[in-house]
């Protein structure tokens, strides 16, 4: 099979993804937003008297409250059957577009002959590879449905962008980029920057409902099939707990390579540079979080400031800043 049929395969492979992950983010959408009156009918039921039930013709002897509501599965007050089975239609569209995104990339490496992350374009599938991994590893350990919209909708922005405008055809890698550190460094890089993408849509998540918890009166939107404020912070707190510590090792590693290469542990290049910043943002987040006083609401905008660092390190940095790692490929 030669590299031109590679590069069609693997073209092919990520526009697919990108079909199958729209459709799987309709999905999502339509189970947010069908959950809602589900939650309200089962407060109703809730609220009537015995004697409804029984009189709307609830099985003699039957546990008050067992008779399903129209678009209520049995056994379940919370979800409407429509609800479920889109939530169930958008985790098999999610699986199917992950499956074909690693094909992708799986197509574009043997394209080119080497690891693939050469360039923006590179960076940008694997990183969204990453990303949906790391969702679909968490979702078979407990319920993220509810997830599933701020996951996929951030990474078909991404794609949106690697196809459009970050495309790079293959190429050679530069000389200071033939390294078995590029396999290291830059895969654990882009590891993190996807479970930092999880940690930032829980984050926004938390503040919103932080936000409608404190606030008057009955909340009536998508929000309520949503973990309490409190579950969602700390959920974004376990996140970051996480990518702390590998871009750590992405630091620490980056100043390895560069001594290889460049004879200097430290160059104070664009990239080296917003790469510490960013693991002085997410160290404050930290810190923050683990200090008395400190609001934890103030403690995540501090890790959402992060993470517009790490937007800005990605698609700005590598992009117009000249340095010793322009190698965007643009």
């Amino acid at each position: 099979m030669t590299d031109y049929t590679l590069a069609q395969l693997s073209n092919y492979s990520v526009y697919s993804s990108m079909v199958v992950l729209t459709l799987a983010m309709l999905a999502y959408g339509l189970y947010l937003a069908r959950v809602v009156p589900g939650r309200e009918v089962a407060a109703e039921r809730e609220a009537a008297p015995e004697r409804e039930l029984v009189a709307a013709g609830a099985s003699v002897g039957a546990p008050a409250g067992t008779e399903a509501s129209p678009g209520v599965p049995s056994g379940d007050g919370e979800e409407p059957r429509s609800a479920r089975k889109a939530a169930g239609i958008g985790w098999m569209l999610t699986l199917l577009g992950t499956l074909l995104l690693v094909a992708g990339v799986v197509l574009r490496a043997l394209e080119v002959h080497r690891w693939p992350l050469g360039n923006m374009y590179e960076f940008a599938i694997v990183g969204a590879m990453f990303t949906l991994l790391a969702y679909c590893a968490w979702a078979t350990r407990r319920d993220l449905r509810w997830l599933g919209l701020f996951v996929v909708g951030p990474v078909l922005l991404v794609l949106g962008a690697a196809i459009t405008v970050w495309y790079t055809d293959a190429s050679e890698l530069m000389p200071s980029l033939r390294s078995y550190w590029l396999a290291i460094h830059v895969t654990v890089a882009t590891m993190t920057v996807a479970v930092f993408t999880i940690g930032a849509a829980l984050g926004v998540l938390y503040l919103v409902q932080d936000r409608l918890e404190a606030g008057d009166g009955e909340r009536r939107t998508f929000m309520t099939r949503l973990p309490s404020a409190r579950t969602l912070e700390r959920m974004t707190y376990g996140a970051h707990i996480i990518a702390f510590p590998m871009w750590t090792f992405t630091v620490i590693a980056g100043a390895i390579w560069a001594r290889q290469a460049w004879g200097s542990y430290w160059n104070w290049d664009p990239k080296e540079v917003w790469s510490f910043v960013i693991w002085v943002v997410y160290a404050a987040y930290l810190h923050a979080r683990a200090t008395t006083g400190w609001k934890r609401q103030n403690a995540v905008w501090i890790s959402l400031a992060g993470f517009v660092c790490v937007i800005l390190n990605f698609a700005v940095v590598n992009v117009y800043f000249v340095g010793q790692h322009s190698y965007s490929g643009l």
